[in-house]
């Protein structure tokens, strides 16, 4: 019965840091694509601090990331940007930020 108690408690941690590194890679893609969209903007850096922290808190709105893409696409509808280059950002960003943890 230990066995079992001792791969369970093996099975938990690496659910949490699993689900752990999944949270900090969103984090992490989302303060590139808020910095690739005030470079876009055309913020200074404090306006772009600001900005980056908008896009993180976005991602509370629901599950998944089309809370952030939504917010991108609004903030970016006068600058010529499609669904498709956010969609690419993303995914790109979200590399990015897996090589940055792994």
């Amino acid at each position: 019965m230990e066995k079992f108690d001792e791969r369970k408690k093996s099975f938990e941690k690496k659910f949490a840091h699993d689900e752990e590194l999944k949270f900090k890679v969103a984090a992490k893609r989302n303060k590139y694509l808020g910095q690739w969209v005030s470079q876009k903007l055309g913020h200074d850096a404090d306006k772009e601090k600001e900005y980056i922290q908008s896009v993180i808190k976005a991602d509370f709105q629901e599950a998944g990331d089309e809370d952030v893409f939504r917010k991108i696409k609004a903030d970016l509808k006068d600058h010529n940007v499609t669904d498709e280059d956010i969609r690419n950002k993303m995914r790109e960003f979200n590399e990015k930020a897996k090589s940055d943890f792994i």
